[in-house]
């Protein structure tokens, strides 16, 4: 660590050139991790928050999808009547309608039509209320005891519970009967949510219809898999520029300290030693500038509130922070190879 820190000191501007540049990077990667994972949990939260095992889709010949799927009596009747008394098949609609409340403009909303085993306590037990998300309550500026209007129907708001969202709508939790009374063209259910039920593929082949995870039914969502899948590959190829960066600004500084690592090696310096001295160095470097970076992304999510769809947590901060230093060391590494190469003799002029 002596050689490093007076390399530090010795070139405080070329030091503080690549901790600017790292942070930076990391400013950008903790960023755009909370921006994905905000757009995200406004996108898929109301799916993943539904209790089931798996999820039935109506099949139509193509991928599973939300918007597409549409399930009619009989297939809901088959289901049921599969699941039993030990299992559950619980019908979920899922449709947009135009929200209103005095005093308010009117909002688009995500209804969702289930009951209390498959949404727990976001459902609605009683036929005429719902139960807002904090969402939904926000934009309708409504409350618990409030009347809304949606598709032509007035419904009494029992409760605001969840942050859920659908495809980038707030979530308005209503029973299966007032769904179907709204959403009349759905059909019986959009979907079913399903548990406990045995052999679901003789199921599948009776009622014309097709099984996914819960997680898995999120791929059937498109504009949830564009923008994931973007912002993703961007938040990879940061990672990979990162790298990039640092191993290339090393590999020079590496080269240019080479009479210095022959001399270090001409009075008894092991390869090994040195290698630990500049990877730690490198560790100075990393570590400066994604703790700054991450500071700064967590000031400007707290000034931005609501502004955005960010979330800040561990996934976000902790561990692009621990995967941007991790990849740093990797790119310093490459560079180091030098160390091993380097001929002790050119310090005492055998070069000349």
């Amino acid at each position: 660590m002596f050689v490093a820190l007076r390399d530090l000191r010795a070139a405080r501007g070329r030091f503080l050139l690549i901790t600017l540049v790292v942070t930076l990077v990391a400013v950008l990667v903790s960023f755009l991790s909370g921006l994905t994972a905000g757009l995200a949990h406004q996108n898929i939260s109301a799916v993943e928050s539904l209790r089931a095992d798996a999820i039935v889709f109506a099949d139509t010949g193509a991928q599973p999808s939300f918007d597409a799927s549409a399930l009619n009596p009989q297939q809901v009747a088959a289901w049921q009547d599969a699941a039993g008394s030990t299992g559950t098949a619980d019908p979920v609609g899922i449709s947009r309608t135009e929200a209103d409340h005095a005093g308010s403009p009117p909002a688009q909303v995500a209804l969702f039509g289930t009951g209390p085993t498959t949404a727990g306590n976001r459902a609605a037990t009683e036929p005429g209320t719902v139960v807002l998300s904090t969402g939904a309550a926000g934009e309708l500026n409504a409350a618990a005891g409030d009347t809304v209007g949606l598709g032509g129907h007035t419904f009494t708001v029992s409760a605001v519970r969840g942050d859920d969202w659908y495809s980038h709508t707030p979530v308005v939790w209503m029973t299966p009967g007032d769904w179907r009374a709204v959403s009349p063209r759905g059909g019986a259910a959009t979907v079913l949510a399903i548990s406990d039920i045995p052999n679901p593929s003789a199921v599948n082949a009776a009622a014309h219809t097709t099984t996914t995870s819960v997680s898995g039914s999120l791929s059937a969502l498109a504009s949830y898999q564009a923008e994931n899948g973007s912002l993703t590959l961007m938040t990879v190829l940061l990672f990979v520029i990162s790298a990039l960066v640092i191993g290339a600004f090393f590999t020079v500084w590496t080269v240019q300290r080479m009479p210095d690592i022959a001399t270090l090696k001409a009075l008894g310096a092991t390869s090994g030693s040195l290698v630990r001295d500049a990877l730690a160095q490198a560790a100075l470097v990393l570590a400066a500038g994604v703790t700054v970076g991450l500071g700064i992304t967590v000031v400007a999510a707290t000034f931005l509130g609501d502004a955005l769809p960010f979330v800040l947590g561990p996934a976000t901060t902790v561990l692009p922070a621990v995967a941007l230093i991790a990849l740093g060391l990797l790119g310093a590494a490459f560079a180091l190879r030098f160390l091993f190469t380097t001929d002790p003799l050119t310090a005492l002029g055998a070069a000349r």
